[in-house]
């Protein structure tokens, strides 16, 4: 029988159960790390998760067991989990879970969701994302180093553009580069400038970059994932935790030390404990990316 703990989370009663399953072998990581580790990042990631809707990536046997992904909103969830409908390309709509409190959080957390993966943006906007998202993949032997040295390819055209943008790990093998919009566009037009973009880094980098989503065509170079900018794709959140061998988390990171990361050949990569006390230290440096008001500009300017 599962063991039950009964606890109360801002005024909701909440049982957890299984909490000393090991979820993470390598690392001894447990089911109660988790749990402990998405309650104390909580102040900088609920932000991020708010009023948007988040696809389940589930371990219920640890991440080295089958796992599986929920978009539907599960009926047993409690009343107070809020919900929101996104369309489907084939016709009708999914009702998708929004994590927008700690009792929200830490009940998916005990759902085994190990992984949080968020639309681009807020309900119930469905075509008006709030950011740009690049995700940069490498294509083994090529590594987050190199990706690192893509990233900085790409901060450099959005410098000439003028636009701000953030860098983080993915907290696999990848780096992600965000730009924050936060005014009038749509998907369309966003999917449209990042694949224009990336077609430009590929033809400017061909050694290193490629845009086509053929992994074939990948072998030592990165990847440019521009698809993501699509209103049916989540992309992994910002301080979630990845299903590795040990708990790493996608931690946002400066652009000084993505510049490092190429100088002193250093992969960047974050456990849970590593990007909490990053958090604690330097705040939420991924904040602007909520708040921060940029236009897109013309394809043909770039």
């Amino acid at each position: 029988m599962a063991q039950k703990t009964v606890v109360e989370v801002d005024g909701h009663q909440l049982t957890l159960t299984n909490l000393d399953k090991v979820f993470y072998p390598k690392a001894g990581f447990t089911k109660a790390d988790v749990i402990h580790y998405y309650v104390q990042i909580a102040p900088y990631l609920l932000p991020h998760l708010h009023d948007r809707a988040i696809t389940m990536k589930r371990y219920p046997d640890g991440v080295e067991g089958e796992y599986f992904y929920e978009k539907e909103a599960p009926s047993h969830r409690p009343k107070w989990v809020q919900t929101t409908k996104v369309s489907k390309g084939s016709g009708g709509a999914i009702n998708y879970c929004m994590i927008n409190d700690l009792p929200s959080l830490a009940w998916v957390a005990n759902l085994a969701d190990l992984e949080l993966h968020t639309f681009l943006h807020r309900a119930p906007d469905d075509d008006r994302p709030t950011m740009m998202a690049f995700d940069l993949d490498p294509g083994p032997p090529a590594d987050i180093v190199l990706c690192c040295k893509i990233g900085l390819h790409l901060k450099e055209v959005f410098d000439e553009l003028g636009l701000q943008s953030f860098a983080k790990t993915s907290g696999s093998k990848g780096l992600q580069v965000y730009v924050p919009l936060n005014t009038p566009t749509s998907y369309e037009k966003t999917k449209t400038f990042s694949r224009t973009l990336a077609e430009r880094l590929e033809a400017e980098h061909p050694a290193e970059v490629v845009s086509n989503m053929k992994k074939s065509s990948r072998t030592g170079k990165v990847f440019i994932d521009w698809s993501q900018n699509d209103d049916h794709k989540t992309t992994v959140s910002i301080y979630s935790l990845r299903a590795k061998e040990q708990p790493t988390v996608s931690t946002p990171v400066f652009w000084e030390e993505v510049a490092q990361s190429v100088k002193k050949k250093q992969p960047l990569s974050f456990t849970s404990d590593e990007a909490l006390a990053r958090a604690e230290k330097h705040g939420d440096i991924f904040a602007p990316v909520l708040s921060l008001k940029q236009k897109l500009p013309a394809v043909k300017k770039i």
